[in-house]
Order: structure tokens, then C-alpha cells, then sequence
């Protein structure tokens, strides 16, 4: 049975557009943020990785949607994304005051953690251009109608950075239903991003707008109970295992709840430490469950953007195959492959996916 119908390549401009915002990241390498003395930058946001991804590794057409205050800062990210080969076409440039009392591009400071230290981030994106983008900014009908894009990808990351974000993202997704393109969310928990305007309850206020417009759901089960208000049954939120058949089980009244829902995609990772973990990931389609290769002891070196490397590799996998089982396995090991380099994104190449998922090992290469 399929389980996604997209719109024919010949007919559209883009494989795939993402919504979201693009930092700047600043990462201090083996040092710590409070003590360091000098930082690598590179782009990074929790869309525009997938796209990315989608771009450099799996050789797809992307593009972003976004705004940047038009300052040097803004442009060394449109530099960084001009790198990704991700079309920038769709950025919103917007006039700096000189100072950033009005109008900012975000910083997102990140330490990759070692051992029992975890990875920690501290986010500077106050009164960013793209969290200032309100209804109507975008010419969807364009983008979607016009020039045809065969899959959205958005998420809860987006949807948090201010009310008229929330409304944006609602506008973006009824437009790409309009057309008939497919529309993938991760729901992306940040309790950063909605402790300060509401937490949970407006956590799921917002998302529970959204989802009515979902083909493919990615999350986990924190982000189901948090932005939805889905429990586990059985399931203690101090347990270091989850309750995987209690989830199951609470995927299925998802389904119930919201019946557009085509896959649901949700890594597994259990942390031994900041740079070991079991990684895997599911995906429940038709009422069934398919698991994805199981990568016990993975050695990280950053994990950042290993979720959004899971993504584009689930989406590739859908997209090409319409299969649920090859699609997590995609995702499984793009996402283990990106959590083995420095920064947000990907360096994978097609061939060291599959390769990954052929059950390659990591011997020498000549």
C-alpha cells in the first residue's frame, strides 16, 4: 500500500522547500562556552538541516525559506547556505538598525559535551528577522502553485519563535495542502523556546493548530506528550528506557486523533554518555511498525543535528522509495553519520549511506 502520493518531478521546481530559521552556530570545540577564547561558526537550524541534508547528501533540489537581518553577519549565513547548495532565493532580506534594537540575526552558542558532560546550547535570537515574519511575507501561492514544490518540511522549533510565526507556519502548511504537497513537522520540544510565553499549554495550543495538516509526523515521546498531550501509559518519565510498547500503543490513539497522519518517524537513542549511545529509530505506517538498523555504542563526536540528518534521510527514503522500512533505515544511518562530524549538518555522501545500511564497517578507504 503507499503511503505518500507526491507530485510528479517534471511539474515542480523544487524536490523540497524548508521553513524555518538559520543561526549562526559558534562552537568552542573541546572547550566549554564560559572559558573559550575562540569558536568554529558554521549555519545551523533545525529545518534548514533537512534540507540541506536533502541537498548535499542525497543530491535533491532544496531550497529555504527565511528571513535575515541584511547586516555582515547575515550575509556570512547566506554564504555558509550558498556552501549547502541550498536556493536561497526565498530568503527575506530585511534592513538592519545598526544596532539590533529592532531587527537581529540569531546566535546559537553550542557545546558538544564529553563524556558524562552533555552537550549544552545556549540560544541568542531575541528580535530575529525570520521571528518577525507574519502572514503574508511569503508568496505561497508562487512558491507552491506557480513554481511546485513536491514536499514542505517545518517543525515545532519554527512554529515557537513568536505568535506571528505560529500563524506563518499555519499559512505555509494550508498552502502546500492546497497544491498537493506533501508536509512533514517535527514537533521538536524546545522547553527553552515556550517556558517564557506559556510552556506546555501554549506548547500544545499552537502544534494542536498545526497537525491537522501533517502527512508525515517526526517526534518523541516527550515531544508527543509535550506538544500534544499524549501519555505513555506506564511510561515514568525518569526511566532511562522507554516503554516501547506503551508508545506504540500511544501512536495508534495519535492515529486515532489524526487520522491525516500517513508515517510517524521517531528516533531512539538511549545516552550512556555524552559521546556513547544506542541509536535507532521507527517509523509506525498503516497501523504497522517497522524498526530501523540498531547502532548500539555509537561513538559521537557531535551530536547536534542528528535528528534533523535522520529526517532528511527518512524523507529521502519515502521519497524515492515510498518504503517505511528502507526510509528509516535511511534515516537511521544518515543521522549516525552526521553525529560523527563537527557541526549541525551533514557531511555524508549517498554512497557512505547506503554502505552504512549494507552493514559496511568502518575499515580504512582507498
Amino acid at each position: 500500500m503507499s503511503l505518500i502520493t507526491l507530485r510528479k518531478k517534471e511539474d515542480c521546481g523544487f524536490d523540497m522547500i524548508s521553513l524555518g530559521e538559520v543561526m549562526l552556530r559558534l562552537d568552542p570545540g573541546e572547550m566549554r562556552v564560559r572559558n573559550a577564547r575562540s569558536f568554529q561558526v558554521w549555519e545551523g537550524g533545525g529545518e534548514y538541516n533537512v534540507a540541506r541534508g536533502l541537498r548535499r547528501c542525497f543530491g535533491m533540489k532544496t531550497a529555504i525559506v527565511t528571513a535575515l537581518a541584511d547586516n555582515d553577519v547575515g550575509r556570512l549565513v547566506e554564504d555558509f547556505m550558498l556552501q549547502g547548495g541550498v536556493d536561497t532565493s526565498f530568503v527575506k532580506w530585511v534592513p538592519y538598525d545598526g544596532t539590533g534594537r529592532k531587527v537581529r540575526n540569531g546566535l546559537n552558542f553550542t557545546e558538544r559535551g564529553y563524556g558524562i558532560r552533555g552537550a549544552a546550547g545556549v540560544s541568542d535570537r531575541g528580535n530575529t528577522a525570520v521571528s518577525q515574519l507574519k502572514p503574508g511575507d511569503i508568496d505561497l501561492d508562487y512558491i507552491f502553485g506557480t513554481l511546485g514544490v513536491r514536499w514542505l518540511h517545518t517543525g515545532g522549533i519554527f512554529a515557537a519563535l513568536s505568535e506571528t510565526t505560529a500563524e506563518v507556519t499555519i499559512e505555509a502548511v494550508k498552502a502546500a495542502k492546497k497544491y498537493g504537497t506533501i508536509v512533514s513537522y517535527d514537533l521538536n520540544y524546545r522547553p527553552s523556546l515556550w517556558s517564557d510565553i506559556g510552556g506546555k499549554a501554549k506548547a500544545q495550543e499552537v502544534n494542536k493548530a498545526i497537525v491537522p495538516y501533517i502527512d508525515v509526523m517526526i517526534g518523541n515521546e516527550e515531544d508527543f506528550t509535550a506538544c500534544l498531550g499524549f501519555e505513555i501509559e506506564g511510561n515514568d518519565e525518569n526511566l532511562k528506557e522507554l516503554n516501547l510498547d506503551g508508545y506504540v500503543k500511544m501512536l495508534g490513539e495519535v492515529c486515532k486523533v489524526y487520522p491525516n497522519f500517513k508515517v510517524i518517524a521517531t528516533t531512539l537513542r538511549t545516552v550512556k554518555t555524552a559521546t556513547v549511545n544506542d541509536w535507532s529509530a521507527m517509523v509506525y505506517a498503516n497501523g504497522e511498525v517497522y524498526k530501523g538498523l540498531e547502532l548500539p555504542g555509537l561513538e559521537i563526536l557531535d551530536r547536534v543535528g542528528g535528528g534533523d540528518s535522520f529526517a532528511s534521510g527518512l524523507i529521502y527514503g519515502l521519497m524515492t522509495y515510498d518504503d517505511a522500512q528502507k526510509a528509516v533505515n535511511y534515516g537511521v544511518a544518515h543521522g549516525a553519520l552526521a553525529m560523527t562530524t563537527p557541526g549541525d549538518t551533514s557531511t555524508a555522501r549517498l554512497k557512505e549511506v547506503e554502505g552504512i545500511i549494507g552493514g559496511a564497517g568502518a575499515r580504512v578507504q582507498r
